[in-house]
């Protein structure tokens, strides 16, 4: 069997060129890598490399070794961290989603809860969401989107609703409830990271002035010392960082249909019993409006 450092050598030395580079690179040296490439010649029984006075380079089999090389170790690498993460997986559930507010509400029910529970800090594309679950770096993926194959289900879990939060001297502030229609020409607030929402924003109001901000704590000042409206949805409540409007903003829920987004909770049915309780409370806590 040929020993994973031997291939590691090859591999380096086939992206750096030359001995010192390869020795510099894995932090050993020269004479360490010559007598690696040597035994894995040996092991091997061909000529890997073309050995000239000033120089060594690759020969055509030891191209193609390195090429050989180089997917055996990712393939390695994948190996060990689809173990690791089945693993982590059994012992603690991790919770991931593709828009930001289900993961506040997931926060919420971690800090109330005797089982494992870890929820990511970010969320995921919703491309990303069944590798997430079949490699294991996720127990639950809650999503705008059912997931169905024949090892992954999902659980209808409530509906995320976008609100819009204005000055209470605009007109449309006296209405119980506004329409995208109703917001056109204005500018808005609003985090840079608010997955799927922002491509219903931009097209339910083209007309509209999006003023982008990076990060929540700036977000958050310039929302204190301004009048720009911003929006937020049922869910937003569970966000201990954002403070409930108290000065002359109203909250106006948005009723277009585009407006309310179904949430799911994605897993593999062979964790269908493990997820059981968490599903439970997050349907028991999830917010009507």
């Amino acid at each position: 069997m040929i020993e994973p450092y031997l291939l590691e050598e090859l591999v380096a030395f086939s992206r750096t060129g030359t001995l010192a580079k390869t020795a510099q690179q894995l932090h050993v040296t020269q004479p360490t890598v010559t007598r690696g490439m040597q035994k894995l010649e040996d092991d091997l029984g061909v000529q890997l490399f073309d050995r000239q006075p000033n120089r060594i380079t690759l020969t055509a089999t030891g191209r193609h070794a390195a090429e050989l090389a180089t997917r055996l170790m990712a393939q390695h690498q994948a190996f060990s961290t689809q173990v690791q993460a089945f693993d982590h997986a059994q012992r603690v559930l991790t919770i991931t989603a593709t828009l930001p507010g289900p993961l506040l509400l997931a926060r919420q029910i971690a800090q109330h809860t005797d089982q494992a529970l870890s929820v990511t800090t970010t969320f995921s594309p919703i491309d990303q969401a069944t590798d997430l679950l079949t490699t294991h770096q996720a127990t639950l993926v809650l999503t705008q989107r059912e997931l169905q194959t024949p090892t992954l289900e999902s659980r209808y879990l409530g509906r995320e609703k976008l609100a819009v939060n204005l000055d209470q001297f605009m007109y449309q502030a006296n209405q119980t409830t506004v329409t995208f229609a109703e917001l056109r020409g204005m500018s808005f607030l609003v985090l840079q990271d608010i997955g799927s929402w922002r491509e219903v924003i931009q097209r339910e109001i083209p007309q509209a002035k999006f003023l982008y901000q990076t990060q929540p704590s700036a977000f958050r000042e310039i929302t204190t010392y301004s009048d720009f409206p911003y929006f937020s949805t049922n869910l937003s409540r569970f966000d201990p960082h954002v403070a409930t409007p108290t000065d002359h903003r109203v909250r106006r829920p948005i009723r277009d249909a585009a407006a309310q987004m179904p949430i799911y909770a994605s897993y593999l049915k062979a964790d269908r019993q493990r997820v059981k309780p968490v599903l439970a409370a997050l349907r028991a806590h999830w917010p009507d409006d």
